[in-house]
């Protein structure tokens, strides 16, 4: 049973959202993140492969009755996105922002790894309650803020100044967002 299939029954619907066809490509599907708030607050990524999940991970109640939330630690992502495309295998932490200035930067970073927290939890529960040793081991992940989301401008990308946005602190930042391609948000990925 795959990782992506173990996830889809671990994880129920309604924290999920659906992959649409594509218009572009038959072959890929499309996702479009929406956030509650002004109507225009939404993102479409295409070409995802056909083999993925997305998850909103903020649909269930911040653990803020389990822990004091000194460091952030109750904080997470808006969405996860994990691909297996049979050549490379994903996990994408989101964060979207209406306006650059929405939050610090220090809280975004938080944001991103409460996400990459939750992707360890249900990486847990797979290896103890489905008997899969190496669920989601051999996953690269990608941390990305997509900012100023309803600003019809030229679209930017920002890179991290050293290496690639593998760690919250060295997150892929995108202003005015229009067409976002899957392979963009991806970017290098590591042999293993």
């Amino acid at each position: 049973m795959s990782d992506i299939v173990i996830l889809k029954e671990m994880i129920m619907d309604t924290a999920t959202v659906p992959l649409e066809d594509s218009p572009y490509n038959d072959k890929k599907k499309q996702v479009t993140l929406i956030e509650p708030g002004p109507p225009d607050y939404f993102v479409t990524i295409f070409g995802i492969p056909n083999n993925a999940i997305v998850v909103k991970v903020d649909a269930f109640p911040a653990p803020e009755k389990v822990f004091n939330c000194s460091k952030g630690e109750c904080k997470r992502a808006d969405f996860v996105i994990v691909a297996d495309t049979g050549e490379k295998k994903v996990i994408l932490c989101i964060e979207m922002k209406a306006k650059a200035t929405t939050s610090p930067e220090l809280g975004i970073i938080q944001q991103l790894k409460g996400a990459q927290c939750f992707v360890a939890y249900c990486q847990a529960i797979g290896k103890v309650f489905w008997d899969q040793e190496n669920f989601l081991d051999s996953y690269d992940y990608r941390f990305i803020n997509i900012r100023n989301i309803m600003v019809a401008k030229k679209r930017t990308l920002h890179h991290p100044q050293t290496g690639i946005h593998d760690r919250p602190e060295r997150m892929l930042k995108i202003g005015c967002p229009h067409h976002l391609g899957f392979k963009d948000l991806v970017g290098k990925i590591s042999k293993k």
